[in-house]
């Protein structure tokens, strides 16, 4: 379990102003963090990634602020240590390869669509002296993106799942699942997925709490032949759940 030194999966505000002393311009009177304003999440969040986990972390001005903590609660609900992993769409900042190569000592492969997040993720590996193999997608999933007989023991991603393009917090890329209810990136990395998973390896989806997106996921991944494991678990103020599908 990676801690804080209070024995706290976290960091306290005042840890992260000794990190980053340019986030003393966003605390009010009582020393709270104003987490309304993007550079201040940014900030916090580089420092929760160098304190708990020992990584430098470059965000994109445009790309979502993935939390740290929130990544590794989710990988520890399926990894174990030591596994060949593949990661569909690693986004700008690449933490949860990271994370899964440094923390759970993985074999991690990862891939990219957009071309800014790509080289923004392909800094962040290199920053860290990660080995991380980085492909860039060409707007498919795991199918002509990885090459065919490659297996791994599980795959994982953090799947857009909006229904319909969203303004302002995501590009259409790190948002937008099509589907009826945004299910439909995770149906068809599922699908891809039965060619490239190793047998009793897994499928790992990071999702929302939203219960028609994982009912339409869980209901087609019965039909592909998977076991599935829902996992809900507190990140934050927010309920999030690791969606485990098992060959």
């Amino acid at each position: 379990m990676v801690l804080w030194k209070d024995g706290k999966l976290g960091l306290p505000i005042e840890e992260a102003v000794k990190l980053f002393p340019e986030l003393e311009e966003y605390l009010d009177e009582r020393g709270r963090l104003d987490f309304s304003s993007r550079r201040a999440r940014i900030l916090y969040n580089r420092a929760v990634a160098k304190a708990l986990f020992g990584l430098e972390i470059e965000y994109h001005p445009r790309g979502l602020v993935t939390t740290p903590v929130s990544r590794y609660l989710f990988l520890k609900t399926f990894l174990r240590g030591g596994e060949r992993v593949l990661e569909v769409g690693t986004g700008h900042t690449a933490l949860m390869a990271l994370i899964a190569e440094k923390i759970f000592r993985c074999n991690v492969t990862a891939t990219e669509l957009d071309e800014e997040f790509f080289e923004y993720a392909r800094r962040n590996i290199e920053r860290n002296n990660a080995r991380v193999r980085l492909i860039r997608s060409n707007g498919g999933i795991i199918r002509g993106v990885i090459p065919e007989g490659e297996s791994f023991d599980v795959v994982f991603s953090a799947p857009p799942y909006y229904e319909r393009p969203t303004r302002g917090v995501l590009t259409e890329g790190e948002g937008l699942g099509g589907g009826k209810y945004g299910e439909g990136f995770s149906i068809r990395l599922i699908e891809e997925a039965l060619d490239y998973v190793k047998p009793g390896g897994k499928v790992a989806l990071f999702l929302p709490d939203k219960e028609p997106l994982l009912r339409a996921i869980e209901e087609r991944g019965k039909e592909l032949g998977y076991e599935i494991r829902d996992v809900r678990f507190r990140a934050g103020t927010r309920w999030r759940h690791s969606m485990i599908l098992k060959l």
